[in-house]
């Protein structure tokens, strides 16, 4: 259980002298809890996992421990072990892949990829074997549409993967189904964006029609400088969540109380528009269904209505941009389980 992150199948288990009659007495009192057909874990460390995330990395390693050939986690797997921000999967499974010609199967919610890979490409995490995050984006791609991998490799890049990277680990893909989405991916990825609405946002508004707009937009003056999600001409595309008003106690962003977060992004917006520039807000809810059409036609005549007043030339920008790129903060990387202990 120790080198297991708290799991142990019942064969382990058998082998350790614990009869089979008293785990399933363990199992039915409470004390163990079955995380899938065969792997157990103490219910008390069950209860240590609070996310979903840590509940997905969990029944996926038990998962793997019941898989015999060799493989390595891969696909959304391999994300969330590398704590790549995703997309939800439309059926989450868990994902291995496993030396061998290219294709697929499914037995018992577990993905079988057959494909093959480099040495240089498999990580470790905990003592997991795992495809590194250029491949990793790349699968998602294939498996989940472009979107998914947009998003995907813009988060593999934000971690220090470069188009190079992805580009390298593309060449053995030549043939592969889903080649082509790949290599669009490729092409849009960025390491600017800062989440996943970014991400969405920027695929948003280049939907529109009038180019791909650039993010972390900075400008400065008067002491004060703001980086703004997006900008395309003279018009500023704002990514907003609740969780930028929510407490960071609270899982938010927020140092400030509600109100007061409010108040400083309407004085940043008032900033930034003082520049003779227009501003469009988006979120999560504008990038889905029904009311992604109505978001692009209300963004689409916002946008228009800039270049009217204002026209797309920034020129007269470059005295109030700042000198650098924006400074990203640092953010100590926690552990993506609690530890188990005896």
């Amino acid at each position: 259980m120790g080198r297991q992150w708290g799991l142990v199948t019942r064969r382990q288990a058998v082998e350790a002298g614990i009869p089979g009659a008293r785990i399933d007495h363990l199992v039915r009192t409470g004390v163990w809890v079955a995380v899938r057909s065969g792997v157990y874990a103490e219910a008390s460390y069950v209860a240590l996992l609070t996310t979903e995330l840590q509940r997905r990395v969990v029944r996926d390693r038990a998962a793997s421990l019941r898989i015999s050939s060799p493989h390595v986690m891969s696909h959304h797997s391999a994300g969330d072990l590398l704590q790549m921000p995703l997309l939800n999967e439309r059926t989450p499974f868990t994902h291995v892949t496993r030396p061998g010609i290219v294709g697929a199967h499914l037995r018992h919610g577990v993905k079988h990829h057959l494909a093959p890979y480099q040495p240089p490409q498999v990580v470790t995490v905990e003592g997991l074997p795992v495809l590194d995050r250029a491949r990793t984006a790349l699968d998602v791609a294939r498996e989940e549409g472009y979107l998914a991998g947009l998003v995907a490799a813009d988060a593999a890049m934000r971690a220090g993967t470069t188009r190079a990277d992805l580009e390298r680990a593309a060449t053995m893909m030549k043939c592969w189904p889903q080649v082509n989405v790949v290599r669009e991916v490729i092409a849009s990825a960025s390491p600017l964006t800062d989440s996943i609405a970014e991400t969405l946002g920027r695929d948003f508004v280049t939907e529109l029609g009038y180019g791909v707009p650039q993010p972390q937009f900075g400008l400065t003056a008067d002491g004060r400088t703001v980086w703004c999600d997006l900008r395309l001409g003279r018009h500023f595309f704002e990514i907003d969540g609740r969780v930028k008003l929510r407490a960071v106690a609270a899982g938010g962003f927020a140092a400030t109380s509600a109100e007061d977060a409010l108040w400083e992004e309407k004085l940043r917006q008032d900033f930034v528009t003082g520049f003779k520039t227009g501003v469009s807000r988006l979120t999560w809810a504008d990038f889905f269904g029904q009311q992604r059409p109505r978001a692009l036609e209300r963004c689409r005549r916002e946008f228009l209505d800039t270049c009217a007043r204002f026209g797309r030339d920034i020129a007269d920008l470059a005295q109030f941009r700042p000198r650098g790129p924006r400074p990203r903060a640092v953010v100590p990387s926690a552990p993506l389980l609690p530890r188990w202990l005896p």
